[in-house]
């Protein structure tokens, strides 16, 4: 009898566990994201949007004869869509500083060209532009990479190439070149 009485104690105790339950409660909130499209167009040395200023030295009649060509210039795109990539001259003419008054009007296109020998921005270069061939730089604005793939590091380099030959005077000779990144 001793045995029952423990046994039945025994499972009622665990009749009384099964139908012991633990408080609880539950509270949600949604979470929304609210995206704006984003791009941004820096160089690489500076991690600016302005680049450090590119010289290029004429000193020798070599210079004059052939032309001289910078080092490659990086530019990184940074984009939530695709985007394409133009470049122009903030002018048509470059601005002269030096000592002769005549003779100084040099005019951008056809004397400052690039190429771009590196392109990871998963888009093309466009014509006429290439990674072998130096293109004119011009005042109005041409397409340089088309339908570059989004991302965070999308990145092109380009090389300059000036080519004024004998016709201008000794003096510095300065314009800018504008990039422009647009989400397509």
């Amino acid at each position: 009898m001793k045995k029952i009485i423990i046994i039945a104690a025994a499972l009622a105790g665990f009749t009384l566990n099964a139908n012991a339950q633990n408080a609880s409660a539950t509270a949600t909130q949604n979470v929304s994201l609210t995206l704006s499209n984003a791009i941004s167009i820096t160089f690489a040395g500076t991690g600016t949007s302005t680049g450090a200023a590119v010289n290029l030295p004429f000193s020798t009649v070599s210079d004059y004869a052939n032309g001289v060509t910078s080092t490659a210039q990086q530019l990184i795109v940074q984009s939530n869509l695709a985007f394409g990539v133009s470049v122009k001259s903030n002018a048509a003419n470059f601005t002269y500083t030096g000592t002769y008054t005549t003779g100084t009007t040099m005019p951008v296109s056809g004397v400052l060209k690039i190429i771009v020998p590196a392109n990871a921005t998963g888009g093309t270069i466009a014509s006429p532009f290439s990674a072998a061939t130096y293109a004119s730089v011009t005042s109005t604005a041409q397409n340089l990479i088309n339908n570059g793939t989004y991302g965070a590091n999308q990145t092109f380099s380009v090389q300059y190439k000036a080519t004024p030959g004998f016709t201008y005077p000794a003096g510095t000779y300065t314009t800018q070149v504008i990039y422009t990144a647009t989400q397509q």
